[in-house]
């Protein structure tokens, strides 16, 4: 990476912007805000009054417009051409003026269709309150009249001179007393429908009655355009009191209120007017159908428009995008009024130097300026972006690197190394050959379809998968590897290479451990032999082999970690880093568990029955004595005795004098950081204290002791997780497959498979990977990277047009 300047013209400014996008080369720095924050620049422009301010703004309105367009075009079901036939050069005032008048007929279609569609919708509903409540004032007058009939049929016998002039008193009187009920109909919501009416009787103190009727299909509201369930709704009430307050409930409520007549001539007049037979499939008559015919017009209208829009939608979103980020760019450059040109500073790539100077070469010549741009390479202190060439296979395990912090600039990348160690250690704890097959197949339906599914919008867990697909393949891979080593396939052991080594002695050997057999055969070729498996001994045999490949693969890693801290202080030139880091480091962490795997290597190679906890236990403890029977080589005594005290040494005595020759300086204000770096001057020191140094170097010290205790004892989740996924894996098997067999019924049998597909899938293939992936990335983190990696640089993010999406402001 190089600091470049350049000197732009201000007439060549967009080309040479516009330029450099499309190239992706080069990321362009704030000049204005470090000259701002330098003191070099005065505050008197707000960033809202930059120099190309105006322009941002246009541009960005112009976004807003086009995002309209694109929601309107995702509800009417129009898809944007992705490949839009090459036309003209478009002229960005032009365009301006286009996206407004667009925008303008857009927004004017749709009011007219929401009034219409709000109109359609009130007078079906209307309609069907005339249906509903038409029915029940039919009915009720039917019975009315049933029963008047009856009474003057009952009354006819019973006359007498004197009768008819009582009757007509009475009828007079009683006429008097008689009070007229209103009533309020509508139509609420079903859901809403019990409520509302307890509502309204609780309010009138039940002096109101009800009647309800459900709409049989649902129906648009006109208010939220929705399509819902709903009832008719019929009131009787006494009194204006009662008819505020039935009011006011059916506002709170959302209820659609609708006058009805009284009169049953002038609603069969109106039912005939707005009748709809079924709803759905005859045609509308009167109103309804002019409405309808009118609404399709306007859809259809608004569908022509929307077509149009979209074949030249991808090209104005393209260029509009492109030229709000050269203007946001040309914003972050200096102005030199007096020069006429704006200063730009960036970072690049060494190897794309002469890409640039083309690049600018031709800006210069279209935009017919008589001088070029001037690129020169600036001399800093200031730490570059890091940038690293990652392609489809190896970004998802950079990314997974970069999620703990980017490599300060010339470090060690740990991404390299992670490709393969990662799923390795997955592995170790999801050893089994026939989950590692499923993960496969999983793994090669995204990679087979990925340029399908890079095209399409997915959820949050199937697009972090899809992303980590070369991951999931890795481990596959790796899972298969380990499982062959582990001898398991849903944890049913198989003799693929070879018959087993052992026999039994007789058929009691079974049940016994495995000293009942005998060896007849030559050593299982390849991984653990089937025979331990179901055996008493399979149990403390794996526990004892996983947990003691678990420490070698972790002293192993921690030691590589430390290997690459010295690359970084050799890169760097700390030999200081190298002598009281690195060095006591490596002994320090080999004079204790470099020791421990040594003797568990010698312990398999002899087959010693030598206690391991034992001999590091007494390490400690008395590193002087003999412990007797346990004899790996001669010189152990001395040995061990030598191991320990080279260790003591470096953790009470060599940590301290690390940068022992480096001063210390107090932390900075921003602002004296950067005028020191203004005006170049750095080189202030403080007297040195050894004191300070002193306690500063005892705490790095503790961190590395009990870190290198604590980091090995976290590889052994490797033989905790390993162990977990077997024994889950033999009980889903023996408890479930097995035990569903030996019914001998097909019913038990097919109901016992699938439970253990969905056991298998459920939590050996999701549960138990995400839990194995969490672990593996925590030892990366934490036991592997924190040995080297700092992680406290920044990326490279070159100005590219290739890198815009559609919600880049």
């Amino acid at each position: 990476m190089q600091l470049v300047q350049l000197i732009i013209p201000i007439e060549s400014a967009h080309h040479t912007v516009s330029y450099i996008g499309h190239l992706g080369l080069l990321q362009f720095k704030d000049v204005r805000e470090i000259l701002f924050l330098l003191g070099l620049l005065n505050a008197d422009k707000s960033p809202f009054q930059r120099t190309y301010a105006a322009q941002i703004k246009k541009f960005g309105e112009m976004s807003r417009k086009l995002r309209f367009f694109k929601e309107q075009m995702e509800k009417a079901g129009v898809a944007p051409l992705t490949k839009p036939m090459k036309q003209a050069e478009i002229d960005v005032d032009d365009l301006e003026v286009k996206l407004g008048e667009l925008e303008a007929e857009l927004v004017e279609m749709n009011t007219n269709n929401e009034k219409l569609q709000h109109s359609y919708n009130e007078l079906v509903e209307y309609k069907l309150l005339l249906n509903k409540a038409g029915e029940f004032f039919s009915s009720a007058f039917s019975r009315a009249t049933a029963q008047q009939k009856e009474i003057e049929s009952q009354q006819t016998g019973e006359e007498s001179l004197d009768t008819p002039l009582l009757e007509d008193k009475e009828i007079s009187i009683e006429s008097s007393k008689q009070v007229k009920l209103g009533f309020i109909t509508g139509l609420v919501l079903k859901e809403k429908s019990m409520l509302f009416e307890r509502i309204i009787f609780r309010a009138t103190r039940g002096n109101v009655y009800t009647r309800q009727a459900a709409v049989e299909e649902p129906v648009i509201d006109p208010v939220s355009g929705e399509k819902v369930e709903k009832n008719v709704f019929v009131v009787f009430y006494s009194g204006e009191k009662a008819k505020t307050k039935i009011l006011k409930i059916c506002e709170a409520f959302g209820a659609n209120r609708y006058s009805f007549t009284e009169d049953f001539g002038k609603q069969d007049q109106m039912i005939s007017e707005y009748d709809m037979s079924n709803h759905v499939k005859l045609q509308v008559s009167g109103r309804l159908s002019e409405l309808k015919t009118t609404i399709d017009a306007g859809l259809l209208q608004k569908s022509n428009l929307l077509q149009t829009i979209s074949d030249r939608f991808v090209q104005w979103n393209t260029l509009v995008r492109e030229e709000k980020s050269i203007y946001h760019t040309m914003n972050m450059l200096s102005l030199d009024v007096t020069k006429k040109c704006l200063v730009a500073e960036g970072w690049s790539s060494v190897f794309a130097t002469n890409l640039i100077q083309d690049a600018l070469q031709r800006a210069a010549f279209h935009s017919n300026s008589q001088v070029g741009t001037i690129l020169q390479v600036l001399h800093t202190s200031e730490s570059p972006p890091t940038y690293f060439r990652t392609n489809k296979f190896t970004s998802a395990f950079q990314d997974i690197v970069d999620a703990y912090g980017v490599a300060k600039y010339q470090e060690a990348n740990p991404g390299v190394y992670t490709i393969v160690t990662f799923p390795f250690l997955f592995a170790i704890m999801f050893g089994d050959w026939g989950h590692g097959i499923c993960m496969l197949l999983a793994a090669l339906v995204f990679i087979i379809r990925e340029k399908k599914l890079s095209g399409q919008k997915l959820g949050d867990i199937t697009e972090m998968t899809f992303g980590g697909r070369y991951v999931i393949l890795m481990m596959a891979f790796f899972s298969i590897y380990t499982g062959l080593i582990y001898n398991e396939f849903f944890s049913v052991p198989f003799k693929l290479f070879a018959p087993s080594a052992y026999e039994c002695r007789d058929l009691s050997c079974r049940d016994a451990t495995t000293y009942g057999l005998i060896k007849v055969r030559p050593t299982y070729p390849f991984g653990v032999d089937p025979v331990w498996h179901g055996s008493r001994s399979e149990l403390p045999f794996l526990n004892s082999l996983k947990m003691k490949l678990s420490i070698l693969i972790g002293v192993a890693q921690m030691n590589l970690g430390i290997i690459l801290s010295y690359f970084n202080a050799t890169y760097f030139k700390n030999s200081v880093n190298i002598w009281f880091q690195f060095i006591p480091q490596m002994i320090f962490l080999n004079s204790l568990f470099g020791y421990l795997s040594l003797l568990i290597i010698l312990k398999w190679c002899t087959g010693s029955q030598a206690d391991l906890y034992h001999v590091m236990i007494y390490m400690f403890l008395s590193p002087t004595d003999e412990l007797g029977e346990i004899s790996f080589f001669l010189g152990k005594k001395l040995f061990r005795w030598t191991l320990f005290y080279i260790a003591s040494y470096f953790i009470f005595h060599v940590y301290e004098m690390r940068r022992q020759g480096e001063t210390y300086m107090p932390l900075q204000s921003t602002e004296d950081s950067l005028q020191l770096e203004a005006n170049h001057d750095s080189h202030g020191h403080e007297e040195f204290e050894f004191s300070e140094v002193f306690v500063h170097q005892m705490i790095h010290t503790i961190e590395f002791v009990l870190g290198a205790v604590s980091n090995t004892a976290s590889y052994l989740r490797l033989w905790a997780l390993s162990l977990a996924h077997s024994e889950l894996s033999s009980v889903f098997y023996e408890k479930v497959l097995l035990l569903a067999w030996g019914y001998n019924n097909i019913i038990i049998l097919v109901v016992g498979a699938i439970v253990f597909i969905f056991a298998t899938v459920g939590v050996l293939l999701v549960m138990e990977t995400l839990s194995a992936f969490l672990h593996a990335l925590r030892l990366h983190w934490v036991e592997f990277q924190n040995k080297f990696y700092e992680g406290d640089g920044y990326k490279f993010y070159p100005f590219s047009f290739a890198s815009l999406n559609d919600e880049c402001e």
